[in-house]
Parts: structure tokens; sequence; C-alpha cells
């Protein structure tokens, strides 16, 4: 993530009122085309005329825990090197053209992709494809930039991380919670990792990972798909194909003793617990009931566990969390994730009260179930905030850029409202009662220094 990209740390939003009993709600279907050319290049387009703009997304199966053994934090490394320009469009160029025509453009590494977006005014739409085709040629592979990014980076977990309290708890909670390396190490990168890589290195990340048939381009807004895809095919067709490489296995069974770590934070001023457990794989059966359970557990002001334990109890300062927390949202991850939940709790508790608190409230869901007006406001929530996801050009884009790539169907988006409006109370009290356990859990307790003195 480039150090412009927006915070991780978000605490939600409140609960959107919704039907008391469960209704008809009109839905929203995305117009979808999708094409791929004989590179292996996926595109995938949706027109809409609601303004003149355009979102673009292009996202690379490659992440945090695809990267290769012995070069933790490439997968990030390599997103800030695709902006140090290549042979033919020099180091800032690319912002300059997109930023001067009056668009914005980013990019960021997530556990399974990095992808790059842009918006802009329709009339920017063939100069962003030029210039994404141009990087996804060649870069600038320059000792010069290579030194430079790797510097970047390492300032950049500095401030991020190493220098905000609690900073390190989305990589510590993976770290302790998975066996394999691929799902444990840690994908910002070491600082040691970082200084071993040299040009040999990026070069063939390069090779590897950033070719179109490990890609998949989203464009959305003010377009034709026939339109688009001639100019895709312009641009990005005469792109060799390669093979595209293959993924590691990521899979885990769920954990079947508790684990506990206690650490002390020397920028604290309140104790602060994470907490995750194990959850289903992407498109299993019970991947959207934990979606709407961690919405209604988690999600913002008016969940069980804001209510109940920062405005009720009051053991709680604050709490957020969810599926696949923080680095992405219920349904934009392949093989398993975390459901965690990150809290700043009062001096005058301690972990095992608020641990005993959680475990009180995720105890009733999973034995009694949950009110139907209370299902039916969650799901409300969700897809409120769902279709919102999808009305700006760009982010349209990238939601369907990352459904192609990690689903492997674009349409999967027109298919998530009714996962969600399908989840019933059995689902939830099963979900809780399977993967919210004591054996499948995993808790970091963080002090304070002055706590441990």
């Amino acid at each position: 993530m480039r150090l412009r990209f927006w915070t991780i740390f978000t605490l939600g939003s409140a609960l959107v009122a919704g039907p008391t009993a469960p209704a008809q709600r009109p839905t929203w279907r995305l117009p979808i085309e999708v094409k791929t050319l004989p590179n292996g290049l996926t595109i995938v387009v949706s027109e809409d005329h609601a303004l003149p703009t355009v979102g673009v997304s292009v996202v690379y199966r490659v992440g945090m825990r695809l990267e290769p053994k012995g070069r933790t934090g490439f997968a990030h490394l390599f997103e800030h090197m695709m902006f140090q320009g290549t042979p033919v469009a020099p180091k800032g160029v690319f912002d300059r053209v997109i930023q001067g025509g009056g668009g914005l453009n980013n990019g960021s590494t997530r556990y399974d992709f990095t992808n790059y977006i842009e918006s802009a005014p329709i009339s920017a739409l063939e100069p962003i494809l030029w210039l994404e085709a141009d990087r996804l040629k060649a870069l600038d592979f320059s000792p010069q930039n290579l030194k430079n990014q790797q510097e970047v980076v390492k300032e950049e977990i500095r401030v991020n991380v190493k220098n905000q309290p609690y900073g390190t708890f989305w990589l510590d909670l993976p770290g302790a919670a998975y066996s394999r390396w691929e799902n444990n190490h840690d994908g910002y990168g070491s600082f040691e990792d970082l200084d071993h890589a040299d040009l040999k290195d990026v070069q063939a990340f390069h090779s590897t990972y950033y070719t179109p048939s490990n890609a998949v381009l989203g464009i959305a807004g003010d377009v034709k798909p026939a339109e688009v895809f001639a100019l895709v095919e312009k641009y990005f067709g005469g792109i060799p194909g390669k093979p595209k490489p293959a993924l590691p296995d990521l899979k885990e069974p769920l954990n079947t003793t508790e684990i506990r770590q206690v650490r002390t934070d020397a920028l604290a001023r309140v104790p602060a617990v994470a907490v995750g457990w194990k959850m289903p794989a992407r498109g299993s059966k019970d991947h959207a009931p934990a979606a709407v359970l961690s919405e209604l557990l988690i999600g913002g002001d008016a969940s069980r566990i804001y209510l109940g334990l920062v405005k009720g109890k009051e053991l709680l300062l604050n709490a957020s969390g969810g599926l696949n927390f923080p680095l992405g949202g219920a349904w934009d991850y392949d093989g398993q994730t975390l459901f965690s939940l990150f809290s700043l709790y009062k001096p005058n508790a301690d972990a095992d009260k608020v641990l005993a608190a959680i475990d009180e409230i995720i105890a009733a869901v999973a034995s009694q179930g949950v009110p139907p007006a209370e299902l039916e406001r969650t799901k409300t929530k969700m897809l409120a905030d769902f279709y919102a996801g999808l009305e700006i050009p760009m982010s349209r884009a990238d939601a369907l850029a990352k459904a192609q790539a990690l689903w492997g169907n674009a349409a999967q988006l027109n298919e998530i409202p009714g996962l969600i409006e399908g989840v019933t109370v059995e689902d939830l009290k099963r979900v809780a009662t399977t993967y919210l356990t004591h054996p499948n859990r995993t808790v970091i307790d963080y002090h304070t220094a002055a706590a441990k003195n």
C-alpha cells in the first residue's frame, strides 16, 4: 500500500434501519460482459451511463500469502515498483497523465491479490489502458528504483505498523492462528528480506506474476462493452501470454487448542485484545452465514458486541472486526480467512473478563439464535452497503475484477444478495457453534508498558 492509501482501522458505521419482518426487496443486477483475450487476459465490463466517468481496476492474482518463500513482503514491494515508471513512460508519467486529466489512482496489496485502480472522465480511458498495458509489458528495473522503494516500504512499515499502538495486531493474529507459512508469515515484509531483494528477484517476480493470464481488467462506467473490448485488444492483445502461476495450498483444519499470547506494546496507553477464529473457505455453504453472523456480532455501532460491551457493560472502549478484517471484506478473499475482532478494553478490566463477555454473546446466538427482526435488519444493512459499494464506477470495476479473479466468475457479484437473503437463524446457530469456539480461538492480549512495570 502506498503511503497515501486509506487507513485500515475503520470502526464501521451505524446500522441502517430496516423492516422488522422479512420482506421482498427489489433486486439490482449489474450488467456484466466478459471476454478473454488469446494471451489469457480477462476483461470484465459493466455499462452504466449515469455519469460521464469510468472506473478501471487491474487485479493481479498475487498477494501477501501467494508470494514466494524467502521473499516476505515481496508482493507489497512490487506494488510500489509498479509506480516507478517504464522504459517508455518514465517515473511520474503515470500519475501526471491520470491526475492531470482530473482522475485519481492507487494500488493496494491484500492477502490474495494486488489491485491497481483508477477513476477518471471517460475521455481518459484510452490513456489509462495504454499506461496499464505499458507497465504490464515492462518496468524500469534500475538499482536506483529498487533501492528507493525498499526504503519507502520500510518507512511505511515504520509509520503504519511499528510506530502505531497495536499496529502489528493484523500481522500478529494470523501469525499465531495459522500453521502454514503462506498464511502466517509477515506479508508486509521483514526488513531483512526486503534488503536482500535484488534486481534479478524483481524481474523474476514481474515475469511470473505480472502476466496477462494472471490478471483481470475490470472497467465500469460510461462505456459500451464492444468499444472497450476493442481498445483492450489494441493495447493488451500484443503482450505475449504465459502460463498462469500455480497457487499454493492454503487449506488448514480448524484449530483444536486455543492459542493465547500476551504482548507488551510500548506505545499503547490502554490494554487491547485481538481475537481470531479460523473460518470456512470462500464459497462454502457456511461462507454467507459467516458473513451475516460477523455483521450481526461486530458490524458497527448497532452490533451485539458494540451494544453489549462498549455501550452496555462498558468493558470495551471500542470494537471493530468482521470476516476477513481488516484487509478486506467478506467476499474478496480466497481459501480460508479469519473472523477477527480488535478492541481496546478498560484498565479496570482484563482479557479474561472481556473474553467471557464475548463468549456470552456468541453462546446466546449459538443456543437461542436471533429474533427474525434482528436478522432482517442485519441483512438490510448488508445489502445497503453492498449496493452502495457498487454505485461508484471505480469501486464497481474493482469488485468485478476481484470477483472474476477470486471466484472465477464476475457474475458471482449478482448472486451475493441472494446468498445474504438466504441465511437463516439455524445457519447462524450452526456457524457460531462450529467456528466460534474456544479450541478454534486465537487470543493476543496487549498490555501497556506501564502495566508491565
